[in-house]
């Protein structure tokens, strides 16, 4: 039986063009965190599974300097499924993108239909009522990504099946404030939601976990997950 798991945040640097980066200064667990994703990636991941990639997947800035970290990706067992992360700065065009790898779809303004559920999302971005929430520079970002993942849970309802919605950024602040991410995701009858882009412990904090308003909402940076792809279903 094929099985749908998550994880985001790889932040792979393989191609030296992406210089010296690390995420050490989040702690331990992401000491060697590709080395150790790669080994349990191997250990958990069959050839019919999809895991999605929910964001911040390479340090590069281009997509050139990118190529290395997607073939890292391609070469693991599985279909993966990428949405961008807000450091994903090498994501160009799907034109440019989709079909380089035989294992991986982009996800943009669309979805992807398994046996029997739809995988649907979009970026994100930082939430009205987040201390940090800037008028002049959020508003508009924020706002066109709710339009995003509009269009995404417009294509996935065409399926008919069960929809599990993905984002790189939480979906509603640390509040647990209803946003214009969660009235969509709740209009359009979804149950289930993985995101990441939160780091440390004492930040995981800040994102929904658990069952809020009738949808179940996982955080699954890598460090949360220590790594370990989460099995959805």
């Amino acid at each position: 039986m094929a099985h749908l798991y998550a994880i985001a945040d790889l932040h792979l640097a393989n191609d030296p063009a992406c210089g010296d980066k690390n995420m050490d200064v989040f702690g331990g667990a992401w000491e060697d965190h590709d080395k150790r994703l790669r080994d349990v990636w191997l250990r958990l991941i069959e050839p019919e599974d999809t895991v999605i990639v929910a964001g911040d997947i390479s340090w590069a800035l281009k997509l050139q300097d990118a190529l290395a970290d997607l073939e890292w990706i391609d070469s693991l067992p599985g279909t993966k499924l990428l949405l961008r992360g807000n450091h994903d700065l090498w994501w160009t065009s799907l034109k440019k993108m989709n079909g380089r790898y035989e294992s991986i779809r982009f996800l943009r303004n669309d979805s992807y239909e398994l046996e029997d559920c739809v995988v649907c999302g979009t970026r994100g971005w930082t939430c009205p009522g987040e201390p940090d929430f800037s008028e002049e520079t959020d508003r508009r970002i924020y706002e066109r990504e709710i339009l995003r993942l509009e269009m995404s849970l417009k294509s996935a309802s065409e399926c008919g099946k069960e929809m599990i919605a993905a984002m790189h950024f939480p979906p509603m602040n640390r509040k647990m404030e209803p946003s214009g991410f969660t009235e969509l995701l709740k209009a359009y009858g979804v149950k289930r939601v993985v995101y990441g882009h939160l780091h440390g412990a004492n930040v995981f904090k800040n994102g929904p976990q658990g069952e809020i308003g009738g949808i179940e909402y996982s955080l699954v940076s890598l460090d949360k997950l220590q790594a370990t792809p989460l099995m959805i279903r």
